[in-house]
């Protein structure tokens, strides 16, 4: 099954969704904040996309973290502190046919349009 992670109300969730609808790309959505998030999910994504395709540095929830904390995180940190802390993950996080992919910028479509749209 199709599955999109996130946050219902993000704006570019709610891009994600209509072309996944216009496309017709059936999917499951995941709503961090209705249906949880836990460090197994974390970790999964952090095995297929990366620390840096999964933690949002652009967003106020990770900018408010102090300095000495962000500089004293590893790996299993991280883990921890994006499990408690939905908004610091980027969205969305994508698992399509057993393809992992965050974020949607135009080229986030163009390469999910080549996986998914054949």
């Amino acid at each position: 099954m199709n599955t999109i992670f996130g946050i219902k109300n993000c704006d570019t969730m709610k891009r994600a969704f209509k072309w996944l609808d216009e496309n017709g790309i059936t999917y499951k959505f995941h709503d961090y904040r209705k249906d949880g998030i836990n460090e197994k999910m974390v970790q999964q994504f952090i095995d297929q996309l990366g620390i840096d395709l999964v933690l949002n540095k652009r967003g106020t929830t990770w900018r408010k973290v102090p300095e000495e904390i962000k500089a004293k995180l590893d790996e299993e940190g991280t883990i921890e502190l994006l499990s408690k802390n939905e908004a610091m993950l980027k969205r969305p996080i994508f698992k399509l046919d057993g393809y992992f992919s965050s974020g949607f910028s135009r080229q986030d479509q163009e390469e999910l349009g080549e996986k998914l749209l054949k």
